[in-house]
C-alpha cells in the first residue's frame, strides 16, 4: 500500500485513514497538525516561557541555517529558502513557523511576491 500524499509504502496495517485517503504516519501528523506561521497563542507560549525561564535560545541546525539563508540575502521567497538550508519543504516551513513564533523571521511582499526575511 502506499501513501496517498507522498507515494511511500506503508507497512500492511500501518496506514492511517484520514477523511478517504490511506496516510503514512508523517503526512497523517502534518494533516492533523499543519504548521501555522501566523498563531497568536504560539507567540504568546513562546515569549511567555522565554521570559519565565531567562534562557538563551537554542536554535537546531535547520533554524540556524534558515536565519544564516535569511541574513545573507536580505530575504528570499520560499523556494529559493527551501533550496538554500537543503532540507525537505515541510520541515522548512515547520522550522520557519517556530522561528517566527519567537519573532525572529516573518514575511513580507515585496511588490507581488512573499519574501520571507528576519525580523
Amino acid at each position: 500500500m502506499k501513501c496517498d500524499r507522498c507515494n511511500q509504502d506503508i507497512s500492511e496495517g500501518d496506514a492511517r485513514e484520514y477523511y478517504g485517503q490511506n496516510l503514512c504516519d508523517d503526512c497523517y501528523m502534518d494533516a492533523l497538525s499543519p504548521a501555522r506561521t501566523c498563531d497568536p497563542w504560539a507567540v504568546y507560549t513562546a515569549k511567555s516561557i522565554a521570559e519565565s525561564k531567562g534562557a538563551g535560545l537554542q536554535l537546531n541546525d535547520i533554524q540556524k541555517k534558515i536565519l544564516q539563508a535569511l541574513e545573507e540575502t536580505g530575504g528570499v521567497e520560499f523556494p529559493v529558502l527551501v533550496e538554500k538550508v537543503g532540507a525537505d519543504a515541510k520541515v522548512v516551513e515547520r522550522e520557519f513557523a517556530a522561528l517566527r513564533h519567537i519573532e525572529k523571521v516573518r514575511a513580507e511582499m515585496r511588490g507581488d511576491k512573499k519574501v520571507l526575511r528576519l525580523w
